[in-house]
């Protein structure tokens, strides 16, 4: 009789113990993604002010009466874009990281563009209002880069995390799936061609 109930302390016990590990592990987990998906919604955040920068920085070049509209139209469609292409943090896959990357690096592109061809607008270089949405614009485009390394920082220690043994096991079980990173654009290791033919 006593061995039966050593036995049947012995079983409680080790339920106890591991119920106390899922739950511990379970939580530890819940915890990482939501500072990782809480991250991510700084990564937005940056992104949406910089929107708003454009916004206004378009609206200041536009009163440039011979400024060239194909850059502004070209700037006006690459923000739109970069709107429209949004993600849920939750839902992280890589093909939509990429696509949200690809509508990015559109608008810097077009963005970068526009800022070469104000160099040949003395009188946009001598606005304050576009001197300080530019210097604005440097300091949002800076602040982005943190935000999304610091959001690769908690995505990926989540990812290792939710890789290793044996948390894996709870991570399966409860269904914590692996986040997207931010990686380098592709074509980025290559150095950029500079042209300073303006004709």
């Amino acid at each position: 009789m006593k061995k039966g109930l050593i036995g049947i302390i012995v079983v409680i016990a080790v339920m106890a113990i591991l119920g106390m590990w899922y739950v511990n592990t379970n939580n530890t987990l819940v915890n990482m993604k939501g500072q990782a998906t809480k991250q991510w919604a700084n990564v937005e955040s940056s992104y949406q002010r910089r929107s708003d920068l454009i916004g206004n920085l378009v609206k200041t070049v536009q009163g440039a009466a011979d400024f060239e509209k194909g850059t502004l139209t070209a700037v006006i469609e690459a923000r739109a874009k970069a709107t429209s292409t949004t993600i849920d943090a939750n839902n992280l896959t890589p093909e939509k990281m990429a696509a949200f990357q690809d509508a990015q690096s559109g608008l810097t592109g077009a963005l970068s563009k526009l800022m070469v061809v104000v160099e040949r607008y003395p009188e946009l270089k001598a606005n304050q209002n576009f001197l300080d949405l530019q210097s604005q614009l440097e300091g949002t485009e800076n602040r982005i880069n943190v935000e999304r390394n610091r959001f690769n920082d908690l995505a990926g220690e989540y990812n290792i995390k939710i890789a290793q043994i044996p948390t894996n096991i709870i991570a399966s079980i409860a269904n914590f799936d692996a986040m997207s990173l931010f990686s380098a654009n592709a074509g980025a290791e290559n150095a950029p061609d500079v042209n300073f033919d303006f004709k």
